[in-house]
């Protein structure tokens, strides 16, 4: 049994996982490098199963509270009119806006919140620098120069995972890269409300694979932006934001609709973000006293729109095996037997894959569009949903109660 965890991350999985052990009475601590939960962020999609997670957390109707009121996504031409339109409603609100569409810090706060008010312990500004197998127990060394042994290590923190690193890393019978790069890009800021959206989620295409996207935010002066490029892996200091703000100005130099206004917003932004575009591969998530959860086991992109969801189910799920399993060996292997397929599921990319999303060529810009006219048309939509946008409920949820001890 299963009587203390260290989580490491604060983001979306580390606090549901956190929720669910500490219901059932197990001695919980999370921890999180960045001196607090994250504000703001991008928005996220809550989708399928994950709903209903966060319904049997009891936070539904708040999560609910938070959403962004947006009418769908649209391409648009340089001059900002709308070459195809894709509502809320297209596709029962699972289409590429979904119904339910949270800020991600708000829905860190949420979640770090609940977990604290069922006994989890959270300590921010930490890291775990060392892992040692003690055998009967799992011993973390932290940045602060303190250590705590436990029963399991979680490992919540994101694709670029120092846990996954740490346990995984030093198998000498690892033959390949977990980290598997799709081809490009993508930067994310918050900026003013530079054009009238009037709720609809923009994005533009320009040849040379660029791709700008404009979407509603919190309140009407604000708005969620983003910038991706096709690329092969470049090499830059993750730390150094100077010279990432300089990449996007060389790649998007000389491009219209509102990239030049999205550029300047970018230089001030105080929550600006670049990272490559990766999916996250691995044989299995667990390795003695480590479990992976989230984008640290299996990343499956931005251009999946599950990323969330699947952090959300998979850390709901690996929390209750945990609490519900006298053997720890028994309880990882029934959550990977559970997520395996779903992730497979959700990992798989929207038509084309990068170049789907940031086409090199008017000509493949110009199919991407016709094929998003298909998709919506009224003869096409049950295909293009079964085969498009039911990822998100494609899990056999087991019906766990919150305590079980």
């Amino acid at each position: 049994m299963v009587d203390s965890v260290l989580i490491s991350g604060a983001g979306i999985a580390g606090p549901v996982a956190a929720s669910v052990l500490a219901a059932a009475g197990v001695d919980v601590t999370v921890l999180e490098v960045a001196d607090g939960v994250r504000p703001g962020g991008q928005a996220v999609d809550i989708r399928g199963a994950s709903r209903v997670v966060l319904d049997r957390l009891g936070l539904a109707d708040a999560a609910q509270d938070l959403g962004l009121h947006q009418r769908g996504i649209a391409d648009v031409e340089t001059d900002g009119r709308h070459l195809t339109e894709m509502t809320v409603e297209t596709f029962g609100g699972d289409g590429i806006i979904s119904e339910l569409e949270i800020l991600r810090g708000e829905l860190a706060e949420l979640l770090v919140a609940d977990s604290r008010a069922r006994g989890a312990r959270f300590r921010f500004g930490t890291r775990i620098q060392q892992l040692l197998d003690r055998g009967d127990t799992i011993e973390a060394l932290l940045s602060d120069g303190s250590s705590i042994d436990t029963d399991l290590v979680i490992g919540a923190d994101g694709p670029h995972s120092a846990t996954r690193r740490l346990a995984f890393g030093q198998n000498p019978d690892q033959q390949f890269d977990p980290v598997r790069p799709i081809g490009g890009y993508m930067a994310w800021f918050t900026a003013p409300m530079i054009a009238d959206l009037d709720g609809w989620y923009c994005m533009y295409n320009e040849p040379g694979g660029l791709t700008a996207s404009v979407r509603p935010g919190r309140t009407i002066t604000q708005s969620k932006a983003s910038l991706a490029f096709a690329s092969q892996p470049l090499s830059y200091d993750r730390r150094d934001l100077a010279a990432q703000k300089a990449i996007l100005r060389q790649r998007f130099a000389g491009a219209g609709w509102l990239v030049p206004q999205l550029l300047e917003a970018a230089e001030y932004a105080d929550d600006f973000y670049l990272d490559s575009l990766v999916q996250i591969q691995l044989p299995q998530w667990s390795k003695g006293r480590v479990a992976l959860v989230g984008d640290a086991a299996w990343c499956p992109t931005p251009l999946t729109g599950l990323g969330t969801s699947l952090a959300i189910v998979g850390a709901y799920v690996l929390g209750n095996e945990i609490a519900t399993r006298a053997e720890l060996p028994a309880a990882l292997a029934r959550y990977e037997e559970i997520m395996r397929p779903y992730v497979t599921t959700g990992q798989k990319l929207p038509p084309g894959g990068m170049r789907g999303y940031a086409p090199q060529t008017r000509a493949a810009i110009t199919a991407r569009l016709v094929s998003t006219r298909l998709m919506v048309s009224r003869p096409l939509r049950p295909l293009a949903k079964r085969l498009f946008f039911e990822k998100a409920e494609a899990v056999n949820l087991p019906g766990y109660s919150l305590q079980h001890r």
